[in-house]
């Protein structure tokens, strides 16, 4: 039996969680997990490890880099693909990100773009 992906997108914008979700319940069969910021990822993470996280950088209470930090220091969830799914779209923040996450893709997001870079990342990690 194949196992389907179980995806986590994490973003503090209600329409963004929605319209992710169903563009890639719609092309996918991913399995999909929405935390509404960084503390309800972590919170959500302790409950089902997800196989790919999608998660936004500027988010109130606990940024992305925040999230990232916390998920690299558990041993748990160390290994679990990140791709940044943000408006910043600076050199800094990309450079930055290059070495931190898997993935860095800007927004407004193109769809079928997000579904072979999560499809690369998982098949480099699986």
């Amino acid at each position: 039996m194949v196992k389907i992906p179980t995806i986590m997108i994490v973003d503090d914008d209600e329409d963004i969680l929605y319209s992710v979700e169903k563009l890639l319940t719609k092309k996918t069969k991913y399995e999909i997990l929405k935390a509404n910021g960084g503390k309800k990822c972590l919170s959500l993470l302790k409950k089902k490890e997800p196989d790919l996280i999608l998660l936004d950088i500027m988010m109130p209470e606990m940024d992305g880099w925040d999230v990232v930090e916390k998920i690299h220091e558990n041993q748990e969830w160390k290994n679990i693909p990140i791709i940044f799914l943000t408006a910043k779209d600076d050199k800094l923040t990309q450079t930055v990100a290059s070495i931190s996450v898997e993935d860095y893709i800007v927004k407004p997001v193109d769809i079928d773009l997000l579904i072979k870079r999560i499809e690369k990342t998982l098949n480099k990690t699986g």
